[in-house]
């Protein structure tokens, strides 16, 4: 049944084409048209019978990752061992050489590159022998390239008629070769070759036809150079006249086996100070010895076999030394900490060494215990640095900075930090925490803070939290509770008053708050702990604490000073200007209101501190104020930073239940009732 003509029914392949570019078949070579073969149909698509040369890697598109091979392959290389026998034609003794190679196959591209290893004394050119290309594979498929499949163990490759043998590969080729699906074979020998053989009889059967020692300082300067070993010592010079204890740094030098003596001298010890203690040179251990002649001490040892002056001589080493210099030096092997050396002469104690020859010593000879040798007692700890009051220059990082050194340095700001953790589009870099109060305080247990860390510059901010109701307070309405109290019966009034008359002094009428608590609360007249904490503070004795006058002084000119206050004159000028009687005396509200007018950079609290103290009878002693402030004329003692941080925490929180200790009952009561104690006491004694 045929389908009808509609689209997605045609049965045309070439309705999804999309190039039909015609190739161009004929070129121009030696002066001619000539025909290409090898280019493409219609639409790049191959004509009949014609096949193309592989341009890419063997893997197929759209399998494994996307990447080009040259990005997916990139420095990846199999390695195999490999040999070919190469015939001899012209040898007497041997037919043919067994040379051993290594074949790089490279996966980015799919080249090849074989290389012999240099052997000493081969007689052939070796090295590269196949520079790095794509290799086609023999006749009749030489169109075709080699791939990684064409690849195994214990298989024969051939190049450029050559016949490789691959013997092994190391570990990641057969890893890759495995994920690839191949199956390895079994690892080959290699052949021996003869000539090699007979090469290492050869050398094994040479003898020197004379005795020679045999000496390689230069391996030992190659192996060791640039490496020093370095000891802490100790020259004890007190049993000479005017001697003492002398610092000394050895070093070892590991090349040569030669010692340098350095001497510590200390500040303001009185002494030269010279270049060196010993130069570096070979130190003898039986020093001082006697000066040996030029050409005594040599390295090797010439013996004279026959000849005279006038005849040829003939001279050999002597490999038993015979005659030879027979001094002993200090070696690596002699040096440890806690012995002697002797240096010329001078008996010096190793004390100590660094970690360097620490190391070293215990890799060769295994050494563990490197306790250092105490010469001299430890050195005196460092009294702290304490750091003056602020002086009012500037900030206080940069008034800092001059406590540091001579030369103050700019306050260093992480200009990195700010710009990667500063504040950009939605990613604030802001840490927020909720904090409350630490206070046993009713009224402020239950503020809550916002505290913010701004990780750009490690500064924080502290912002109170406005609550619902927070300034309606319905239970500290003192009208109200009073109203509550009033509306007790006369009975309850009585037990007042006898409580009155038995539990105050006379002419005191102070309670504690325990007691003032049990009897409001025994009245059941509805009031509740907040109300009754709220009339006990109304109702409460407020001690004036005493303060420090001259603390107090030291804290507020230390506020004036960093603000750079200094308007006196005008202070005292208004004062002298408000006193109109000219008693040299005002009220205390109205020295509050001239200091706030004229701004004065003191917390409320220690404002309200001063003028407690310079109050009097008639009022504030306005001169002594002024002066007692004035920092210029009359600086007081400098003030430490944890005494106004002292002073401000007392001055701020200082509070709450502390000052509940003593309630005027009296004053209570005639304010509520419109009665006396002594009324009541005596009311209670007339009925009686």
């Amino acid at each position: 049944m045929a389908l009808p003509l509609m689209p997605g029914n045609s049965p045309n392949a070439q309705l999804k084409k999309e190039r039909f570019h015609k190739s161009q078949h004929f070129i121009v070579y030696g002066g001619g048209m000539v025909l290409d073969l090898e280019k493409p149909g219609i639409g790049g698509e191959p004509l009949v019978g014609q096949k193309f040369l592989p341009k890419y890697s063997v893997y197929p598109k759209g399998e494994g990752s996307d990447l080009p091979s040259w990005v997916a392959f990139d420095k990846q290389t199999l390695r195999f061992d490999a040999y070919f026998k190469e015939p001899e034609y012209d040898a007497k003794v041997e037919t043919h050489r067994i040379r051993k190679c290594k074949i790089f196959f490279y996966l980015e591209d799919d080249t090849i590159h074989v290389i012999e290893p240099s052997f000493k004394n081969s007689g052939l050119p070796q090295g590269t022998l196949i520079h790095r290309h794509r290799i086609p594979l023999p006749p009749p498929n030489d169109n075709q390239f080699y791939n990684v499949f064409h690849f195994n163990i214990n298989k024969d490759i051939v190049f450029y008629s050559r016949t490789f043998t691959v013997t092994d590969c190391d570990l990641f080729t057969k890893n890759f070769l495995s994920k690839l699906g191949i199956t390895l074979n079994e690892p080959a020998t290699v052949p021996e070759d003869p000539y090699t053989n007979l090469r290492l009889q050869h050398e094994a059967s040479m003898n020197p036809l004379r005795p020679y020692e045999r000496l390689h300082p230069l391996k030992q300067f190659l192996e060791n150079d640039g490496k020093t070993l370095r000891f802490y010592c100790l020259w004890d010079d007190t049993d000479n006249l005017f001697g003492d204890q002398r610092e000394l740094v050895l070093h070892y030098y590991l090349a040569d086996d030669t010692i340098e003596v350095i001497e510590v001298i200390p500040p303001n010890s009185g002494r030269v100070h010279v270049p060196k203690f010993l130069r570096r040179c070979k130190l003898p251990k039986n020093a001082p010895v006697q000066m040996k002649p030029p050409g005594a001490v040599t390295a090797r040892t010439v013996l004279n076999v026959f000849g005279t002056m006038n005849e040829g001589k003939h001279v050999v080493l002597d490999s038993c030394d015979i005659g030879a210099a027979t001094d002993e030096f200090y070696k690596d092997c002699d040096l440890a900490i806690g012995k002697e050396i002797n240096v010329f002469g001078r008996r010096v104690l190793l004390t100590d060494c660094d970690e360097f020859t620490k190391a070293y010593y215990r890799f060769k000879y295994g050494t563990e215990d490197f306790t250092p040798v105490q010469h001299k007692a430890p050195p005196a700890p460092k009294p702290p640095r304490l750091v003056p009051p602020y002086n009012g220059f500037g900030s206080e990082e940069d008034s800092l900075g001059n406590c540091h050194g001579l030369m103050p340095k700019p306050v260093h700001k992480d200009f990195k930090k700010f710009m990667e953790k500063d504040s950009s589009g939605l990613n604030s870099n802001v840490l927020r925490f909720k904090a409350r109060m630490m206070t046993t305080d009713p009224v402020h247990r239950g503020r809550v803070f916002l505290i913010t860390y701004f990780l750009s510059d490690d500064s924080l901010s502290v912002f109170e939290l406005e609550q619902k109701n927070s300034v309606k307070f319905p239970i500290t309405n003192v009208g109200t509770i009073f109203s509550k109290l009033r509306s007790i019966s006369e009975d309850k009034q009585n037990e007042v008053r006898a409580f009155l008359s038995h539990n105050t002094p006379v002419n005191c009428g102070f309670v504690s708050f325990e007691s003032f608590r049990d009897l409001v609360m025994g009245l059941n007249c509805g009031l509740t702990e907040h109300e009754v904490l709220v009339l006990a503070r109304r109702f409460s004795e407020h001690p004036a604490p005493k303060e420090d006058v001259t603390l107090m002084l030291s804290v507020a000119q230390h506020y004036l000073r960093r603000n750079r206050f200094e308007d006196y004159n005008l202070l005292s000028a208004r004062f002298v200007h408000s006193d109109r009687q000219k008693s040299e005396r005002l009220p205390a509200e109205e020295v509050r209101n001239i200091c706030k007018a004229f701004m004065l950079p003191i917390p409320e609290s220690l404002l309200e501190a001063l003028l407690t103290e310079y109050a009097d009878g008639g009022g504030i002693d306005y001169h002594g104020f002024v002066a007692g402030l004035n920092w210029l004329e009359h600086p007081a003692p400098a003030v430490m930073t944890d005494d106004i941080l002292k002073y401000e925490v007392s001055a701020r929180f200082d509070g709450g239940r502390s000052a509940l200790k003593n309630i005027n009952c009296s004053s209570l009561v005639k304010e509520i009732f419109s009665f006396s104690p002594n009324k009541g006491e005596a009311e209670a004694a007339a009925s009686t």
